[in-house]
């Protein structure tokens, strides 16, 4: 039963009851009838608008948690399965794209070499500064 209904119930018993409302017990019981009437539709209307919310926040999470995939662990260009659907239009193929391993969480990470140029770069999964240093590479090549 809802609060309005339990309201009523006491309203109608205090009528069935014959509460005469010209003493003062009787005023006051109607007056405190009335008020508890009031408080139980808000309270309804504060229930309803909480089922609202309720429900908004649930679709706003699994929005989020969809982003939160596709940001974090969507598709990489290096895996074995590429992301792309037309071979002929793969991004893959546009830039050669290489791959780090972060030593502190051992995300795998694919990076462009604009990326690798930078000489650093934040792992998107722990926060790890990743530098890259080519010095050694070079005097080999020299």
């Amino acid at each position: 039963m809802e609060l309005s209904q339990k309201v009523a119930y006491l309203k109608g018993l205090m009528d069935g009851l014959n509460i005469d409302d010209s003493t003062n017990e009787g005023k006051i019981l109607k007056v405190m009838a009335d008020i508890l009437d009031e408080m139980a539709l808000t309270v309804e209307d504060i229930a309803d608008e909480v089922d609202e919310v309720v429900e908004l926040v649930e679709i706003l999470d699994e929005d989020l948690g969809d982003l939160e995939e596709e940001v974090y662990f969507g598709d990489d260009c290096c895996d074995d399965d590429c992301c792309c659907d037309d071979d002929d239009d793969c991004c893959c193929d546009d830039e050669e794209m290489y791959e780090c391993v972060c030593p502190t969480c051992g995300d795998t990470i694919c990076l462009d070499e604009n990326i690798i140029a930078d000489g650093s770069i934040d792992c998107p999964n722990c926060g790890e500064n990743l530098e890259f240093d080519f010095s050694e590479i070079e005097d080999e090549e020299e």
